[in-house]
Protein backbone atom coordinates (compact mmCIF):
# COMPACT_ATOMS: atom_id res chain seq x y z
CA UNK A 1 0.00 0.00 0.00
CA UNK A 2 1.27 3.44 -0.92
CA UNK A 3 1.19 6.43 1.38
CA UNK A 4 -0.15 9.73 0.06
CA UNK A 5 3.39 11.06 -0.47
CA UNK A 6 4.42 7.88 -2.29
CA UNK A 7 1.31 8.11 -4.48
CA UNK A 8 2.35 11.65 -5.50
CA UNK A 9 5.70 10.32 -6.73
CA UNK A 10 4.08 7.40 -8.57
CA UNK A 11 1.66 9.77 -10.30
CA UNK A 12 4.49 12.09 -11.33
CA UNK A 13 6.46 9.20 -12.83
CA UNK A 14 3.39 7.81 -14.61
CA UNK A 15 3.49 10.89 -16.85
CA UNK A 16 6.70 9.62 -18.48
CA UNK A 17 6.99 6.66 -20.85
CA UNK A 18 10.60 7.17 -21.87
CA UNK A 19 13.17 6.04 -19.28
CA UNK A 20 15.28 9.12 -20.14
CA UNK A 21 12.35 11.35 -19.19
CA UNK A 22 12.13 9.57 -15.84
CA UNK A 23 15.86 10.10 -15.37
CA UNK A 24 15.44 13.80 -16.20
CA UNK A 25 12.62 14.02 -13.65
CA UNK A 26 14.87 12.58 -10.94
CA UNK A 27 17.48 15.19 -11.88
CA UNK A 28 14.88 17.97 -11.64
CA UNK A 29 13.90 16.75 -8.15
CA UNK A 30 17.56 16.97 -7.19
CA UNK A 31 17.77 20.53 -8.44
CA UNK A 32 14.70 21.46 -6.36
CA UNK A 33 16.11 20.06 -3.09
CA UNK A 34 17.29 22.84 -0.81
CA UNK A 35 21.07 22.82 -0.42
CA UNK A 36 22.47 21.54 2.84
CA UNK A 37 24.27 24.10 4.97
CA UNK A 38 28.03 23.77 4.43
CA UNK A 39 28.59 23.18 8.16
CA UNK A 40 26.85 19.78 7.75
CA UNK A 41 29.02 18.65 4.83
CA UNK A 42 31.34 16.73 7.10
CA UNK A 43 32.69 13.20 7.01
CA UNK A 44 30.50 12.12 9.95
CA UNK A 45 27.37 12.80 7.86
CA UNK A 46 28.60 11.12 4.66
CA UNK A 47 26.59 8.06 3.64
CA UNK A 48 29.01 5.18 3.14
CA UNK A 49 28.30 2.88 0.20
CA UNK A 50 27.28 5.58 -2.27
CA UNK A 51 29.14 6.12 -5.52
CA UNK A 52 28.57 9.86 -5.09
CA UNK A 53 29.05 11.92 -1.98
CA UNK A 54 25.82 12.13 0.01
CA UNK A 55 25.59 14.07 3.24
CA UNK A 56 22.54 13.19 5.31
CA UNK A 57 21.47 15.04 8.43
CA UNK A 58 18.63 13.93 10.67
CA UNK A 59 17.01 15.76 13.54
CA UNK A 60 14.06 15.14 15.81
CA UNK A 61 11.28 17.65 16.45
CA UNK A 62 8.14 16.93 18.45
CA UNK A 63 8.55 13.18 18.16
CA UNK A 64 9.09 13.18 14.39
CA UNK A 65 12.28 12.76 12.39
CA UNK A 66 13.27 15.19 9.65
CA UNK A 67 16.04 14.95 7.10
CA UNK A 68 18.21 17.33 5.14
CA UNK A 69 20.68 16.14 2.54
CA UNK A 70 22.89 17.10 -0.33
CA UNK A 71 25.01 15.34 -2.91
CA UNK A 72 27.72 16.20 -5.38
CA UNK A 73 25.62 14.74 -8.24
CA UNK A 74 22.12 15.81 -9.23
CA UNK A 75 20.83 12.28 -9.89
CA UNK A 76 21.77 11.17 -6.39
CA UNK A 77 20.37 14.39 -5.00
CA UNK A 78 17.09 13.57 -6.80
CA UNK A 79 16.99 10.11 -5.27
CA UNK A 80 17.57 11.42 -1.75
CA UNK A 81 14.98 14.15 -2.40
CA UNK A 82 12.34 11.45 -3.02
CA UNK A 83 13.33 9.59 0.14
CA UNK A 84 13.19 12.80 2.17
CA UNK A 85 9.77 13.65 0.70
CA UNK A 86 8.40 10.27 1.82
CA UNK A 87 10.20 9.74 5.13
CA UNK A 88 10.63 13.19 6.70
CA UNK A 89 8.05 13.94 9.35
CA UNK A 90 7.41 10.34 10.38
CA UNK A 91 7.76 9.03 13.90
CA UNK A 92 10.81 6.82 14.45
CA UNK A 93 8.64 3.68 14.62
CA UNK A 94 6.71 4.54 11.44
CA UNK A 95 9.95 5.29 9.62
CA UNK A 96 11.58 2.03 10.70
CA UNK A 97 8.60 -0.04 9.52
CA UNK A 98 7.98 1.94 6.31
CA UNK A 99 8.22 -0.27 3.21
CA UNK A 100 8.96 2.43 0.56
CA UNK A 101 6.68 0.73 -1.97
CA UNK A 102 6.98 3.61 -4.44
CA UNK A 103 10.49 2.39 -5.34
CA UNK A 104 9.02 -0.78 -6.87
CA UNK A 105 6.02 1.06 -8.33
CA UNK A 106 8.17 3.46 -10.36
CA UNK A 107 10.72 0.70 -11.08
CA UNK A 108 13.49 2.92 -9.79
CA UNK A 109 16.09 0.14 -9.69
CA UNK A 110 15.58 -0.44 -13.44
CA UNK A 111 16.77 3.11 -14.12
CA UNK A 112 19.83 2.99 -11.88
CA UNK A 113 23.25 1.45 -12.29
CA UNK A 114 24.12 -1.26 -9.79
CA UNK A 115 26.34 1.24 -7.94
CA UNK A 116 23.49 3.76 -7.68
CA UNK A 117 21.11 0.99 -6.55
CA UNK A 118 23.60 0.12 -3.81
CA UNK A 119 23.72 3.81 -2.91
CA UNK A 120 19.93 3.91 -2.69
CA UNK A 121 20.00 0.96 -0.31
CA UNK A 122 22.69 2.69 1.77
CA UNK A 123 20.66 5.92 1.98
CA UNK A 124 17.60 3.99 3.14
CA UNK A 125 19.67 2.08 5.70
CA UNK A 126 21.12 5.32 7.07
CA UNK A 127 17.68 6.93 7.34
CA UNK A 128 16.28 3.91 9.16
CA UNK A 129 19.40 3.84 11.34
CA UNK A 130 18.78 7.43 12.39
CA UNK A 131 15.19 6.46 13.24
CA UNK A 132 16.46 3.62 15.43
CA UNK A 133 18.67 6.08 17.31
CA UNK A 134 15.64 8.29 18.06
CA UNK A 135 13.26 5.39 18.83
Amino acid sequence: MLTEKEQEIVEEFSLFDDPMDKYEHIISLGKELAPLDEKYKVDELLVKGCQSKVWLRAYEKEGKIYFEADSNTVITKGIIAMLIHVLSGLSPQDLISHQLNFIQEIKLHEHLSSQRSNGLSSMIAYMKGYAEQYA
